[in-house]
């Protein structure tokens, strides 16, 4: 009845564990490391689907949207980053906001700084977290509290960022595992970076087919880090 109720309730995994223990009964949903032989296959599974999203950048991220897994691509939007920003650690909302991250070569920052922070804020409304609470303050202080320009949005809100050839036009895809019973799992998030313009798509795969060593990213394999 309890698995029932939160199932009626739509609760994420980990809320359904925790409901499940005020009840008195043992967690139902296994939390599984991520790099452990059980979930070999999963982890085969991400790599392959990163790699075959390039040339564009596409990552991996937990709950806190700490870096999970990227593609060789991802390294062509964090270039000029502060190197503790991209340490195994990395969060990839703190790296996107943070005054020493990607924030000097996004053009629309205001918008898309909004964009994560009301994307955060609705994520605590839901699953109510205090790291993704510290998270969301932390970020805001590095947001000027500015109007957004008319305007500013077509059908998506772009990434518009900065590149020696030009402006990186891109929108963004998100992708979770739908039918997944483990919490590792279900609260895995792959975002994939798409060109919103032929430029940008030229431009990520000209960048990408000349210097790919430079693309590398060092967290390819780091697991998800769980509290």
């Amino acid at each position: 009845m309890v698995i029932r109720l939160a199932e009626s309730l739509e609760l994420p995994l980990r809320e359904r564990n925790d409901l499940l223990a005020a009840a008195g009964y043992a967690p139902a949903y296994p939390q599984t490391p991520l790099t452990g032989p059980a979930l070999a296959p999963v982890h085969t599974a991400l790599k392959h689907i990163l790699a075959a999203h390039l040339p564009y950048p596409a990552i991996v991220i937990d709950r806190h949207g700490d870096l999970v897994a990227a593609n060789d691509a991802f390294g062509l939007l964090t270039g000029g980053a502060a190197p503790e920003l991209l340490e195994p650690t990395a969060n990839v909302y703190r790296l996107a906001l943070h005054p020493n991250g990607m924030a000097p070569r996004i053009v629309n920052f205001t918008e898309w700084a909004r964009h994560i922070l009301e994307g955060l804020h609705a994520e605590v409304l839901r699953n109510p977290d205090d790291q993704l609470t510290d998270l969301h303050a932390e970020l805001e202080q590095y947001v000027p509290d500015q109007p957004a320009k008319p305007g500013h949005l077509g059908f998506a809100v772009p990434l518009q960022l900065r590149a020696a050839e030009g402006v990186l036009r891109l929108m963004t895809t998100i992708t979770t595992f739908a039918t997944a019973v483990d919490v590792t799992i279900a609260e895995l998030k792959l975002e994939a970076f798409l060109p919103a313009d032929q430029a940008t798509a030229s431009i990520l795969s000209q960048r990408t087919r000349d210097a790919p060593d430079q693309a590398a990213n060092p967290h390819e394999s780091q697991p998800p880090r769980h509290p």
